[in-house]
């Protein structure tokens, strides 16, 4: 039985010494020959070139998340119909139906992002 796992137990030993290899290595250079001078600018937070604005844990508008939803409402149609098109002539009556439980689902999605406001730009 140990036989069968003995070539995993082989790469995951040799995969976790060489990674182990590496990063002491990395550290021992950066110790040797890197230059650290630490200070208060280079070690605030960034973000986008300016100073932070607000704590990162403030609550996001739900706009956007309607948005992420609207844009996985279209992808996926688009990502999935493709193929569905394409091979229109093989899949039959019962492909057919799939696609359109599958259209009705996204058009349910469609209709709750209308509802919520996404599609409104103010």
């Amino acid at each position: 039985m140990l036989q069968n796992y003995l070539p995993i137990l082989i790469f995951l030993g040799v995969a976790t010494g060489l990674s182990l290899l590496l990063l002491g290595l990395g550290f021992g250079f950066g110790a040797l020959f890197g230059i650290r001078k630490p200070y208060a600018e280079k070690q605030s937070t960034y973000e986008c070139g300016f100073e932070p604005f607000e704590d990162s844990r403030i609550k996001f508008d739900v706009r956007y998340y309607l948005v992420a939803i609207l844009f996985i409402v279209f992808d996926l149609e688009i990502a999935f119909l493709f193929p569905w098109a394409v091979s229109l002539s093989k899949i039959g009556a019962v492909g057919i139906a799939a696609v359109g439980i599958f259209l009705l689902i996204l058009v349910v999605g469609f209709i709750y992002e209308w509802k919520k406001g996404a599609l409104e730009w103010d």
